[in-house]
């Protein structure tokens, strides 16, 4: 273990040379690279410098104790430090082991949402909308960017379906956990009874696809333009600016109708058709691996519940962790820091007991 942390501080050294030498900064690409590497090496270096001197102090601490000639008051002093020494020592060690798991290599990607309305017709449409707000709301707050690529509205405040890309630092690694079956219980406004109904949402979370990620050629598509068409079948314009893109090999489709322009649509779409592309070759991918992933937070599997919102209760449950929170609006409001952080938390804890049990 101490091998490997000194390898790393010794690469962190090499780094800060790299970037310090004028032929690096000359050559961007170059310079881009090492600049992306040293920032993610960073906080760990930082990490075993910290552990490190914790590891001397109690050296340090433990010889005192033992040397005769020590004072005494000198060595009580020693002893009572030696136990807090212990407890950090114990603390930065776990924090080490976490930074040192093996990164998703798609963390640090942008992610494509998509929201689809499931069973309940038009209040499963407006929950829709409520679990876009309640992601744009967070994303917002992480200082993320939100781009609506494609909506398809009810025209009462609802969505059918609704897709967006989010773009920032590491979003990925805040939204992964986000793909599965979203539950809501709630008494609709239209519910004269006061009767709870059950509705439901499905959500996607897919990295951005990157150029090198997808190798799409012209002859694999089949591009469809047509007019735009708002709630109720009304043309929004009379050009035809809508776009459908079906990939023929595989049958996948993608459209987009939102944007002023043909060309602006046919490129989202592009980016929509490119991420579903490549979440589908990832998951044959993870296929050889599924028994390991459905015990860290669930498979992500679309078909899978995995959380619950009941309004009545003011409760969000995540089934995946049985995890309930009493603060449904806080959390519909986008305050969803402690849901992912014990998301997180608890696919760390699963990944360390892997790695120690293998």
């Amino acid at each position: 273990m101490n091998s490997r942390l000194e390898g790393i501080l010794h690469r962190h050294e090499e780094l800060m040379t790299l970037l310090a030498d004028p032929d690096i900064t000359a050559n961007n690409r170059r310079y881009t690279e090492i600049s992306k590497e040293f920032s993610e090496i960073e906080p760990v270096a930082q990490q075993v410098i910290f552990h490190f001197s914790l590891l001397r102090q109690q050296t340090e601490n433990q010889s005192l104790i033992k040397d005769p000639d020590c004072d005494a008051d000198i060595r009580e002093m020693a002893e009572d430090e030696l136990q807090d020494l212990r407890a950090q020592v114990a603390t930065s060690q776990a924090a080490l082991e976490v930074l040192l798991l093996p990164k998703d290599p798609h963390d640090n990607r942008n992610a494509i949402f998509e929201i689809r309305a499931g069973t309940g017709g038009d209040e499963a449409a407006l929950f829709a909308a409520d679990l876009f707000r309640m992601y744009s709301r967070f994303a917002e707050k992480q200082g993320f960017q939100v781009d609506i690529l494609s909506a398809n509205n009810t025209g009462i405040g609802g969505y059918k379906e609704i897709i967006a890309q989010i773009s920032g630092k590491n979003v990925f690694s805040c939204f992964k956990f986000e793909s599965g079956v979203h539950r809501v219980q709630r008494v609709p406004e239209t519910e004269s009874g006061g009767r709870i109904h059950t509705s439901a949402c499905t959500v996607a979370v897919l990295p951005e696809a990157l150029e090198v990620d997808i190798h799409i050629r012209p002859d694999e598509l089949r591009i469809d333009v047509f007019r735009a068409s708002g709630a109720g079948g009304q043309h929004v314009n009379k050009t035809e600016s809508a776009v459908r893109i079906t990939h023929i090999p595989t049958g996948m489709v993608a459209m987009c109708q939102d944007q002023s322009s043909q060309h602006k649509n046919k490129a989202q779409a592009m980016k929509v058709l490119q991420a579903r592309l490549f979440d589908q070759e990832q998951r044959a991918v993870d296929q050889e691996r599924a028994d390991a992933r459905k015990d860290m937070v669930g498979s992500g599997d679309r078909s899978e519940r995995i959380r619950t919102y009941n309004f009545p209760q003011g409760r969000v449950t995540d089934h995946r962790i049985n995890l309930t929170l009493y603060k449904l609006e806080q959390v519909l409001s986008g305050d969803m820091d402690e849901l992912i952080g014990q998301l997180t938390n608890h696919y760390q804890a699963e990944m360390l007991a892997s790695r120690k049990g293998g």
